[in-house]
């Protein structure tokens, strides 16, 4: 997991990407897929298996890889754009 703030030029390439938003909640994920996203509101923690955990929130780009086990807790509703791959 990776987290940093997005440059105007990687704001640009998040145009065309998907969107998904979600209430506060807590919930485990699994990444079959490498997934980059970025926010666009909200904030929250991600744990993953070993007890690592990453904070983001609006202007951050997240980075999960595959075969992330994780578990969200969305403390803000979120929304975000992401793409896989």
């Amino acid at each position: 997991m990776k987290v940093y703030k997005a440059t105007q030029d990687q704001i640009k390439t998040t145009h065309g990407w998907s969107t998904w938003s979600k209430e506060p909640s807590v919930f485990p994920w699994y990444y079959d897929e490498k997934e980059t996203c970025y926010i666009l509101e909200g904030e929250a923690k991600v744990k993953d298996d070993k007890g690592n955990e990453i904070y983001f929130t609006v202007g951050d780009i997240v980075e999960f890889p595959v075969g992330l086990e994780c578990e969200w807790n969305i403390l803000r509703a979120i929304r975000k754009k992401y793409k896989f791959g």
